[in-house]
């Protein structure tokens, strides 16, 4: 399906408000729905059913900051916004898998198994929509909770990659720079 309004660079935020399609906000939340892609990847290449179902959670959570992100806060739509409680969430959700793992002394490189290489992708994924969260947040009002959600998220993807090799039985390979 199309519609031809987005022809003339244009799109629309939630709401009917036209902005140029390379506004901060405009990449912000694109970046957010190319993280959940790259999910959706990861999820395509695990067995395991615990980190599928994990995962699920996160892109339904990843659905709610792009909507988040994608709305003017004074508005008055009614819009799912990410909360402090969904950070708390992934922070317990990391403290669990650290308690799994062992303690880190080098930087490691991004690799192991498939499924963990691409979790490695999504953190990064995960760090550049944080940015451009931070910067449409310079021009425009966001949601103060978006920031600190994807700066969890993060860690908690690195961890999950891990976690992930240590269960697959890949050998983490340490930096010698």
């Amino acid at each position: 399906m199309y519609t031809r309004r987005g022809d003339d660079g244009k799109t629309s935020l939630y709401g009917s408000k036209r902005v140029p399609k390379d506004a901060p906000r405009v990449e912000a939340y694109g970046t957010i729905d190319e993280l959940n892609s790259v999910i959706g990847v990861v999820i395509s290449l695990t067995d395991n059913k615990e980190v599928a179902t994990d995962l699920r959670k996160i892109q339904s959570l990843l659905f709610v900051a792009g909507a988040d992100a994608a709305t003017e806060l004074a508005t008055s739509r009614e819009v799912p916004r990410i909360s402090q409680s969904d950070t708390l969430a992934l922070e317990k959700m990391t403290d669990a898998l650290a308690k799994e793992l062992p303690t880190l002394s080098n930087f490691i490189l991004p690799g192991g198994s498939e499924a963990g290489a691409v979790l490695q992708l999504a953190r990064s994924v995960c760090r550049r929509a944080e940015r451009r969260l931070v910067s449409a947040s310079r021009s425009e009002e966001m949601n103060p909770a978006l920031v600190p959600f994807f700066n969890r998220l993060s860690s908690y993807l690195f961890n999950l990659s891990r976690w992930v090799n240590k269960a697959d039985g890949k050998k983490e390979d340490a930096w010698k720079g």
